[in-house]
């Protein structure tokens, strides 16, 4: 891990601002993004006068609450590229989500957009411990998916060299790590636990390698992956949020000398939290909702974006901007069962609690009668007996009954049983009928 005794911050002037500076910048900033979204955004005019509000109705931060919300629906009814504020000679490369749910959601950027981008993935970096001149193995995947394009042009923005590997190809990567003695890598948190199989499996010890930073993203992940990830490997571990229709990965970020949660770059992306039910701003502090509005986008301004992610807002620590709690599931992503609501991480959180049980895992919902089942199926660790693996299954069964409330069945598999994916896991399959 890095040694903190050495470790000197380099940091923008703006991100150890007062306050009382940022919100100036806010509130100028989203002046010009509103007025841009309502000039030049068809359905985001029709947004405004449906609410009856107009760009001159802000003058202060308080006021964007009186601003309707934009959702996944708004930008999959305006597919392709309805929600485009420039024209379309001026947008320069566009990314999309992948649809697998529907249309996918399109997102565009000017070239101004890309640098900017670029800037506040470079400051991610930074922030967690990474230098000009490291070098940095990129595992997200590349293509319309934000996340290997967006961590590589801010890696080059940074001074890094940069290793573009994408995703898949387990083998490979453990190679290319141990060849290329990468200082970096960015990856999502359980394809790093496969590169962790790997590494185990061909008998190098990961500790051994050349890996002093990680930095995770795109999908929830708990502090106790964390603390098996930094130990594993002995490297320093963080957390990376960003989602596409904001910019992409670099909208927040763990600092690593406090690791205590993301502060947001403030000066790019305004945050609020809402009740997920009613739509009221809550104060910092209170969890619900995470809503995002862009103060610097050109080719796509977003306001108001509910992004289903839950989390709470913080006073800023090593940097003035806020922090946003790390997340804990999406809104979206909950599970009920039997009226209790559940989050895959408090699953994660209690597996990782039992040394018998590896990070891989499913839970497979199905319905019986009247009654839904859920049964969690989970790998047992490659050197775990099977009397105690299955011990410790009906530990994880009690567990998850007297904590979380709600009964489940536990199957222990064999090391390598569950499917790996290269990029986000699929954690949750649910079988029940749709009512």
């Amino acid at each position: 891990m890095l040694d903190r005794t050495r470790y000197q911050p380099l940091v923008d002037p703006i991100e150890t601002a007062s306050r009382d500076e940022i919100a100036a910048l806010q509130t100028q900033r989203l002046a010009w993004t509103l007025r841009h979204a309502y000039d030049n955004v068809p359905a985001y005019r029709a947004k405004f006068d449906a609410a009856g509000v107009h760009p001159d109705d802000f003058r202060r931060l308080e006021d964007l609450a009186r601003f309707p919300f934009t959702t996944k629906a708004d930008l999959r009814d305006n597919y392709p590229f309805g929600m485009f504020a420039v024209p379309q000679d001026k947008v320069v490369r566009v990314h999309a989500s992948s649809g697998t749910t529907g249309k996918p959601t399109v997102v565009g950027y000017t070239q101004r957009d890309v640098d900017t981008w670029s800037s506040v993935v470079a400051r991610s970096i930074r922030a967690a411990g990474g230098r000009p001149g490291m070098k940095i193995h990129i595992s997200y995947g590349y293509g319309l998916f934000t996340g290997g394009l967006g961590a590589h042009y801010g890696a080059e923005k940074l001074g890094c060299m940069v290793i573009p590997v994408s995703g898949g190809m387990t083998e490979r990567q453990v190679q290319l790590i141990q060849d290329f003695e990468p200082d970096i890598i960015m990856v999502t948190p359980s394809y790093m636990l496969a590169i962790l199989d790997e590494f185990r499996r061909i008998g190098v010890d990961p500790r051994s390698t050349s890996l002093k930073i990680g930095i995770f993203g795109a999908e929830p992940w708990t502090n106790s992956m964390r603390a098996e990830i930094e130990d594993s490997f002995a490297m320093d571990a963080v957390d990376i949020y960003g989602l596409s229709e904001v910019i992409g990965p670099g909208v927040a970020n763990e600092c690593v000398e406090t690791k205590d949660g993301l502060h947001i770059w403030e000066d790019h992306f305004f945050p609020e939290v809402i009740d997920p039910a009613t739509g009221r701003v809550l104060p910092d502090g209170e969890k619900g909702e995470l809503v995002f509005t862009s103060l610097t986008k050109e080719a796509m301004p977003i306001i108001r974006y509910r992004t289903r992610d839950l989390t709470r807002l913080l006073p800023g620590t090593a940097r003035s901007m806020r922090r946003m709690e790390k997340v804990t599931g999406r809104s979206d992503d909950m599970m009920i069962v039997r009226g209790v609501n559940v989050f895959p991480t408090q699953i994660e959180e209690k597996i990782l609690t039992l040394p018998e049980l590896s990070a891989h895992y499913l839970v497979v919902l199905a319905r019986e009668g009247r009654l839904d089942t859920m049964d969690i199926r989970v790998e047992a660790r490659p050197d775990c007996a099977e009397g105690e693996a299955r011990r410790a299954g009906d530990r994880l069964c009690q567990q998850v009954k007297d904590t979380i409330g709600v009964s489940c069945t536990v199957s222990v598999l064999a090391a390598g049983a569950l499917e790996r994916s290269g990029g986000k896991a699929r954690r949750v399959v649910d079988n029940r009928p749709r009512d």
